[in-house]
């Protein structure tokens, strides 16, 4: 059983100038117990977006997100269900989740507390999460600001690892951080999820931290999930162009792997979304049913998915073989 199921989910926002645009185009996900899905793909492709629907932050326009079999249901002023407490969700910026005028244990302690624990059960707890995110006890009389970028995403993960989760949705928790502190914070989620059975949705537009501890990989593109299957699979034949484009770009010993050799442009406006396959501007293998026709997300063998009219039996004649990766793998 899926811990976490999105559905065809949709989330529209209106800009300053009116201009109403799909963030996520119904985008389907799913997550199982004990599970690490990596979500990947550039800046605002609609990943974060995602990621606040998922734990009821922003209600969607369409679609469903359910969490142990329960709908998740926008937050409001009023208390949050219990059910839902074991959902938590670990923001980008520690700094600013974390309250600034508050000591770290107390803020670890308050998920605690929620729990109904007492003073001597909550304390002795809070030492519990600070060693096992690889902190000492006496940091819990000092405040954020004491703390470096990655020890503070520790602290932000141990306050999330306080309400006792079974899911925990992490939003770009690495991208502040510098390479040795997000190789540290990588291995520390791995370990988690193994030693807890912890579910974790990692969303990343870092494809090579993703391969290290994901399970499966799904990659979003302007709105709408392009390519998922398991991890491995993915990175040693990629369905997508897209795909193979991200993977590309990973930086390797040589000091080969850059974007703008192998993708070129930007992420198209989602309020101005390309007709056809939206990624049919910047695809070097566009064909014409590509700038008319949306590929659907169907099986690509392996148990991948891919949307994708390289490989759909449905464009016909024009349907041509997959290229082979045009980049060496690691």
């Amino acid at each position: 059983m899926n811990i976490l199921e999105i559905d065809s989910l949709e989330v529209t926002y209106e800009r300053r100038d009116r201009a109403r645009f799909r963030a996520v185009a119904g985008a389907s996900l799913a997550v199982g117990r004990g599970q690490i899905v990596g979500l990947v793909g550039e800046s605002g492709c609609g990943k974060s977006s995602l990621a606040r629907a998922a734990v009821g932050l922003v209600a969607p326009t369409a679609g469903t997100v359910r969490f142990e079999g329960r709908p998740v249901v926008p937050l409001t002023r009023r208390a949050r269900s219990p059910e839902l407490t074991r959902l938590q969700l670990v923001f980008q910026n520690p700094y600013s989740s974390l309250n600034p005028r508050r000591r770290v244990g107390e803020q670890i302690g308050d998920g605690i507390a929620a729990d109904g624990a007492g003073r001597s059960a909550r304390s002795t707890r809070v030492e519990e999460l600070l060693e096992l995110v690889g902190l000492p006890s006496n940091a819990r009389p000092r405040y954020p600001h004491e703390f470096s970028g990655g020890q503070r995403q520790r602290i932000a993960i141990a306050r999330a690892l306080a309400a006792d989760p079974s899911l925990i949705v992490l939003d770009e928790p690495l991208a502040s951080l510098d390479a040795s502190a997000q190789a540290q914070l990588a291995n520390l989620l791995l370990d988690l999820s193994k030693q807890l059975s912890l579910s974790l949705l990692l969303i990343s537009h870092d494809l090579a931290i993703v391969h290290h501890v994901a399970d499966v990989v799904s990659v979003m593109y302007l709105g709408k999930i392009i390519e998922s299957g398991p991890t491995d699979t993915v990175w040693a034949a990629p369905a997508h162009p897209y795909t193979d484009a991200l993977i590309g770009a990973v930086p390797r010993p040589d000091g080969t792997g850059t974007m703008p050799e192998v993708l070129p442009g930007e992420v198209p406006d989602p309020a101005m979304p390309p007709l056809g396959c939206r990624f049919h501007p910047r695809c070097p293998h566009v064909m014409d049913v590509c700038r008319s026709r949306e590929p659907p997300l169907e099986n690509a063998g392996e148990s991948r998915l891919a949307a994708c009219w390289l490989r759909a039996p449905e464009a016909g004649s024009e349907t041509v073989s997959p290229p082979a990766p045009a980049h060496p793998r690691q």
